[in-house]
């Protein structure tokens, strides 16, 4: 069966763990909470349940008062998505966008269409003419460093903000965006999200029944709760080891 919405995502636990033959002695309410833990765990921590974007955002005067960027005013395009991570910004510099007078204009005019059509011209040369442009360009406007924290929601670019921006300018944000289940359905039938559900589940009811491990019930059965938690702590980290060692995004090292 492919699960397709949280309420079959939530039957399909329920029976796994034995359900209606067993009575599960779990609150609904419980169970809804466990599935919202297990889905924020995927949407941290599983690359399937982010997207990588590249978000455009026009500055407003707002953003120039506070010095910082509001993330929840930056459009991600998708129903319930939120960014979880700032990669870094692009600045899109008025004086080197296309135009007829740029210099990236002019040199495709010269040396691609002069050159390189009537074999006057190389690659070679035209690669170092780029290379040399963009080191004139890292020199002039160099990459502006960002930080962002998902609980603020605030993406901070170190500058002086007075100096630097102005009202209407543009760029382009490189973020990692959440995506909604309810969106992409498709995230409720992943595998390891449908064991860690099922998990959770298995734990809270183990809790739940802790309080009358001791008590017998008739013909001399006992609750063995503690033996349930355990179990179901063991199936957590296993899982939870399995996501972080081979489904995480690798970590961006620093390269200077």
């Amino acid at each position: 069966m492919i699960i397709s919405s949280r309420e079959q995502l939530k039957d399909y636990a329920l029976r796994r763990l034995g359900f209606p033959v067993i009575e599960i002695n779990v609150d609904d309410a419980q169970v809804e909470d466990r599935i919202d833990d297990a889905l924020q765990f995927f949407s941290q921590y599983h690359f399937d349940g982010v997207e990588m974007l590249y978000l455009p955002y026009v500055l407003t005067q707002t953003d120039i008062d506070n010095k910082y960027i509001d993330t929840n005013n930056i459009p991600t395009g998708s129903t319930g998505s939120e960014i979880v991570s700032v990669e870094k910004i692009f600045i899109i510099d008025q004086a080197v966008q296309s135009g007829m007078f740029s210099v990236q204009y002019q040199l495709m005019l010269n040396d691609y269409f002069n050159g390189f059509l009537t074999g006057t011209s190389n690659l070679s040369y035209y690669d170092t003419t780029k290379q040399y442009l963009s080191l004139l360009q890292q020199f002039l406007s160099p990459e502006k460093q960002t930080s962002f924290s998902r609980v603020t929601n605030k993406l901070r670019i170190h500058a002086d903000w007075s100096q630097t921006f102005k009202v209407g300018d543009k760029m382009m944000v490189q973020a990692y965006v959440s995506l909604s289940p309810e969106t992409y359905p498709e995230i409720y039938n992943d595998i390891l999200l449908k064991r860690y559900v099922t998990a959770l589940i298995k734990r809270q009811w183990a809790a739940n029944l802790s309080k009358f491990s001791n008590i017998a019930l008739p013909g001399g059965m006992k609750f063995d709760a503690a033996t349930m938690y355990t179990d179901a702590t063991t199936e957590l980290t296993e899982i939870e080891s399995t996501v972080q060692s081979k489904f995480e995004l690798p970590v961006d090292f620093m390269v200077g």
